[in-house]
């Protein structure tokens, strides 16, 4: 049997496509000050959209940082739940430029995918929310829930004050749990539900070896060389197995129980096909090892290492100042602070004779996540995964971070169901970022599926929020 809103969905793809492309021409990258113009102009693009949608009160809203964008329909009544559906619309910078085979803010199309900066991360599937419950109001006149919607502009760049937002905003945004858009499925051939992620924390570090860059040839073999100490101290980060050997670093963190490890067991994965999907050296790990280290052990990484000169030819120096960027994901009850402290001390307690050593902190944090596994909202959106893949969706955890559901949890007592139709081999943070077309129709199925699903849940089988 048809359905009116997933039919008026389906013919209206290219509609949707065109949207999507001037979406994605606003260069919203929020960690850049050079972009602030595309900021402003996604922003304006989506309180436009939002408003010939039929949504209520399309207005920005802010913390202290970049503004979000917030909208709503309450029309269901008291007894229906209240959904805060979530997205991001800030991006990730396009460097390198020329890495890229088209242009990074124009949509194009090619082998069945579409290429941009944020297509898939966040702003294809976030679009495929906002127009599938803009498809309801048009076909039926109302939701089978009420919903707020909260389109964020710092998650990639940490979500500094989403929470503050969120605080800020409380009874706007009042809701009885969160679904996002964000958070990227694991795999495009398996239906899966992701009910778990890792923290997050990051570091910067600086080495100072002199007063100022000295010629190599004059002071080299008397001078200490940055990059070298640099490299001396970043060399005892990890043991030979590329594990952190960072003492304390793991303080409080859960290690991986046996039922764990049973329930990964469980889940097909071909990790050969992994390595050579991202030309990395065979591993030689079994699923349930690869599926561990990913999920459910801890990570501290070099995410970026530089000093002296790097520009064309050669520049004979001894570069006096290394810097490097350090990031860590986290396992459930490892404190992000505390781990920074530990990741901290050890540098400290290892840096090279005769190197000042600087550490800041480049934000506050995030905890691991894990979502309640008897949650309505994940019943349902298991339920909607399985009527249209045929197939019971497995849940699964990720390795990366969503900020939002650990802010929304301690600010507002919320859970954070995902319900991305992005998928992880997308290319998101790096040149050509892509989004699979078959994306927008078996998305646009699952959202509505949701909806129709969850027409049938009282707000009363919700936990209370705070």
């Amino acid at each position: 049997m048809s359905d009116p809103v997933l039919d008026r969905l389906l013919a209206d793809q290219e509609g949707f496509i065109a949207r999507l492309a001037e979406l994605v021409a606003c260069p919203s990258v929020s960690t850049d000050p050079a972009y602030a113009d595309g900021m402003a102009a996604a922003r304006a693009w989506l309180l436009a959209r939002l408003a010939a949608l039929g949504f209520q009160d399309a207005q920005e809203i802010a913390a202290g940082g970049h503004p979000a964008v917030t909208a709503r329909w309450h029309g269901a009544g008291p007894a229906a739940p209240t959904l805060l559906v979530y997205g991001h619309y800030d991006v990730q910078p396009p460097d390198p430029l020329e890495a890229w085979a088209s242009p990074p803010f124009t949509l194009t199309a090619r082998e069945g995918r579409l290429f941009a900066r944020g297509v898939s991360d966040d702003k294809g599937p976030f679009l495929l929310a906002v127009e599938t419950l803009g498809a309801f109001l048009a076909a039926e006149g109302r939701l089978p829930v009420n919903v707020t919607l909260l389109l964020e502009g710092e998650e990639e760049c940490g979500s500094g004050t989403l929470g503050a937002l969120l605080a800020r905003h409380r009874d706007l945004l009042r809701a009885d749990a969160v679904l996002s858009a964000d958070g990227a499925r694991w795999r495009a051939d398996l239906p899966t539900m992701t009910v778990g992620t890792r923290g997050n924390m990051a570091i910067e570090i600086t080495l100072r070896t002199a007063a100022k860059d000295l010629h190599s040839g004059r002071y080299g073999g008397v001078a200490p060389n940055a990059l070298h100490a640099m490299a001396k101290l970043i060399a005892t980060l990890h043991d030979a197995e590329g594990r952190p050997a960072v003492a304390g670093f793991l303080a409080g963190g859960a290690e991986p129980t046996e039922t764990e490890r049973a329930e990964l067991a469980r889940i097909p994965y071909d990790v050969a096909a992994h390595d050579a999907a991202i030309g990395i050296a065979p591993g030689y790990r079994t699923p349930t090892e690869f599926l561990e280290r990913l999920w459910l052990r801890p990570t501290l990484d070099v995410n970026g290492l530089w000093g002296g000169y790097t520009g064309a030819g050669g520049k004979t120096v001894i570069p006096a100042t290394a810097h490097a960027k350090l990031s860590m994901r986290l396992v459930p009850c490892q404190d992000p602070a505390r781990a920074a402290a530990a990741v901290a001390a050890h540098l400290r307690a290892h840096c090279p004779q005769g190197a000042e050593l600087t550490i800041n902190a480049t934000r506050e944090g995030s905890f691991a996540y894990a979502l309640p596994p008897t949650h309505p909202l994940l019943r349902a959106a298991e339920a909607a995964l399985a009527r249209t893949t045929g197939r019971t969706p497995l849940r699964v955890r990720m390795g990366a971070t969503l900020p939002l559901a650990d802010i929304a949890r301690n600010v507002a007592g919320l859970d954070t169901v995902m319900f991305s139709f992005a998928t992880a081999d997308e290319d998101f943070h790096a040149p050509n970022e892509n989004w699979r077309q078959s994306s927008i129709a078996e998305g646009f199925a699952a959202w509505v599926a949701l909806l129709r699903e969850l027409a049938g849940v009282p707000r009363s089988a919700f936990p209370a929020a705070s």
